[in-house]
């Protein structure tokens, strides 16, 4: 009797335990394809998107951050975004990319949410921006809603390490010697 409790307890659960991101160590990220939107350039001062594909994030170390397109997500791993802002990657070898999945944001900020993307691609010009209109990486990549998703990317685009939510300050310092020791592999 007790072991149908407990059965029927853990099949409640399962649907909970069972979403989590589907990233594999050492594999690379199951594909994604961006074309409502997608890559944000920036050239002689205007905003253009090209659609943009997974297989771009091989050729430099990166982290990726996959984020909702809200203020609480994009707090979760601010940590992080300033430690790799301070530590002057090199340019030539490492690149963070941040998709933003506006499909998950509060409804009528869309326009808002963009035009802060177009402000940060302003300032950091050496970072990728990815505008996902239609929440193509969530849900291929299996990811939470209303949150942010950090990867570190080898240069070959393989998953070296990944995290759903906010990151610990001892999650930042990983994160940070794992991209250095990708660096120094090169």
């Amino acid at each position: 009797m007790k072991l149908c409790r407990v059965m029927s307890v853990l099949f409640l659960l399962f649907p909970v335990l069972a979403w989590a991101h589907n990233f594999v160590v050492g594999q690379p990220v199951t594909p994604v394809s961006i074309t409502d939107r997608g890559e944000q350039l920036l050239r002689n001062g205007i905003f253009s998107y090209q659609p943009w594909n997974s297989s771009e994030l091989a050729g430099k170390v990166r982290v990726v951050q996959y984020i909702a397109g809200r203020t609480s997500a994009k707090k979760e791993n601010s940590l992080l975004v300033g430690a790799i802002k301070n530590a002057q990657f090199p340019g030539d070898r490492f690149q963070p990319t941040t998709i933003v999945n506006t499909d998950d944001s509060i409804p009528g900020t869309g326009y808002f949410v963009r035009k802060k993307i177009e402000k940060n691609q302003r300032r950091y010009p050496w970072a990728q921006f990815i505008i996902d209109s239609n929440g193509i990486g969530r849900k291929a990549w299996q990811l939470k809603e209303e949150s942010s998703t950090i990867l570190v990317l080898d240069k070959q685009g393989q998953v070296q390490w990944a995290k759903d939510g906010a990151l610990t300050p001892e999650e930042v310092r990983q994160v940070m010697s794992r991209v250095a020791e990708l660096l120094n592999d090169q």
